[in-house]
């Protein structure tokens, strides 16, 4: 018997989430260069998209394995990393809570950037980044706040008022934000909360375009975003969305003639 599919696959492959992912290149860049890459580290890029953090990684010199629930993202990850000649850089589909394909022990650096905290079962997310870490490796994460006044957590409370409620037993990627959940999960994979940091940084959007036609890139490519869209139309609330969110667009904005959008988030290192 197959497992059930993890229920992210469609919302990730809805759409094109590169659109976005080109939008957040220098920030993962600028990520990178803090986490201490060295030639011939081994890295597992967790929920790695297109390869925001995967590509700067490679081009460091790390062998780096980039995974995503998504077909359509793992294709344009290899498609990128053939275009940049990264022969250290493969991507491959794969489901955050049951890395089968991926041995013991097998990494140096986990890293999930926006990626991991999105998968259902966040518990057997944990166990299965601690596992394929080696002992005295690290994790790293990068995972959204809830209720953090900035831009992503802003852009989900919001799309959440249009959405039906989720299924029984959903737990909110939101909650990988909360310190406490954290050193919870990693406790249930044996790691102990004096091995777990955090800091708050910040993640920027650069759009080359207004942030009403940001708004709108969002409308069109984002999976969350155009579900909270479909569910609008259909109360006839769709109008009402796209205010909310150019109200939220504009009033984060540092540019004048183009969109620089700043989005608070919480970093995890932890040491396996």
């Amino acid at each position: 018997m197959n497992a059930p599919a993890n229920p992210n696959k469609a919302l990730w492959e809805k759409g094109d989430f590169t659109r976005i992912a080109a939008t957040m290149r220098e920030s993962g860049e600028a990520l990178v260069r803090k986490l201490g890459i060295t030639k011939g580290l081994k890295v597992l890029d967790l929920g790695c998209g297109d390869g925001t953090t995967a590509l700067p990684q490679a081009k460091l010199g790390a062998d780096v394995v980039g995974v995503d629930i998504a077909q359509n993202l793992v294709e344009a990850g290899n498609s990128r990393a053939a275009k940049h000649g990264l022969a250290n850089l493969k991507f491959q589909e794969g489901d955050a809570t049951n890395l089968a394909q991926l041995p013991d022990k097998s990494f140096d650096l986990v890293v999930s950037i926006f990626g991991a905290m999105f998968a259902p079962k966040p518990n057997e997310v944990a166990k299965e980044m601690v596992r394929v870490t080696r002992p005295g490796g690290r994790i790293v994460m990068g995972n959204w706040i809830p209720n953090d006044p900035t831009l992503v957590a802003q852009i989900l409370k919001i799309c959440s008022n249009y959405t039906p409620p989720p299924p029984e037993g959903f737990v909110s990627p939101m909650t990988w934000g909360v310190e406490s959940n954290v050193v919870e999960r990693f406790a249930g994979a044996g790691v102990p909360a004096e091995k777990i940091s955090f800091t708050r940084e910040t993640f920027i959007f650069n759009f080359p375009g207004t942030p009403s036609a940001f708004v709108d890139e969002f409308r069109k490519y984002y999976g969350p975003t155009m579900n909270a869209f479909e569910a609008a139309e259909n109360k006839g609330q769709a109008a009402q969305l796209q205010k909310e969110l150019e109200e939220l667009f504009n009033s984060q904005n540092d540019r004048r003639d183009t969109t620089s959008i700043p989005a608070t988030f919480l970093h995890v290192t932890v040491t396996v």
